[in-house]
């Protein structure tokens, strides 16, 4: 797959790169890309929800009233679930959420996420720039310029930048990341995907690795 590579001005340089056939020409796999998601998406709970239940919860432990000859239920401790201000049944506590997916299955995952943006045309290489300073006004002229303003954009670079991480982290559409961080959520929630020329190489790297 052949893309013209553009600059920040939103203008053709005349430069051509080819996309990895192995990589965006791939059947995608929404199994794989599901997994890896759900996998995501559980690395971001925290875990730490806890609740009091009948021997946490403070309180006296007084039976009630008598077991027998009330004309009424059984009851014991006031700290039971069943009455108000009572402990919590079967509540939430600590607990991990993340769990292990192969190298393999979250690259073919990967690879699945950047076919179905290769197959909506929803990729944009970008030539090789730097920012001077973090300016997120030089930002949002650039995406602008792309005709990328109203859009939900992920620009993936080959190496971190400050600068450029700088100028858009107050921008509710855009996130910036670098090749090696790339991920199949991060791919598939932006609506357009914007890699810098050295970032195909880093992706292509990676996700040709056998390691």
């Amino acid at each position: 797959m052949e893309l013209a590579i553009i600059n920040t001005s939103g203008s053709a340089t005349g430069k051509k790169v080819n996309l990895n056939d192995a990589i965006y020409g791939i059947e995608p796999n929404d199994h794989a890309i599901y997994l890896d998601v759900k996998q995501f998406l559980a690395n971001q709970r925290q875990g730490t929800h806890s609740s009091l239940e009948k021997s946490t919860i403070s309180g006296s432990t007084k039976k009630l009233h008598r077991q027998k000859g009330t004309g009424g239920s059984r009851k014991g401790s006031i700290k039971s679930g069943t009455f108000v201000g009572g402990a919590r049944i079967h509540g939430p506590h600590p607990r991990d959420y993340s769990f292990k997916l192969n190298k393999k299955l979250k690259q073919l995952a990967r690879k699945s996420a950047l076919a179905y943006k290769a197959k909506d045309n929803s990729i944009t290489i970008l030539e090789n720039f730097n920012m001077d300073e973090p300016k997120t006004k030089n930002y949002i002229d650039m995406m602008n310029n792309l005709k990328f303003s109203n859009e939900k954009t992920l620009l993936v670079i080959s190496d971190y930048n400050d600068n450029i991480y700088k100028s858009s982290r107050n921008l509710a559409k855009a996130k910036v990341m670098t090749a090696k961080d790339l991920n199949t959520y991060a791919i598939l929630n932006a609506s357009k995907l914007i890699l810098t020329e050295g970032s195909v190489e880093v992706i292509e790297e990676i996700l040709n690795s056998e390691k």
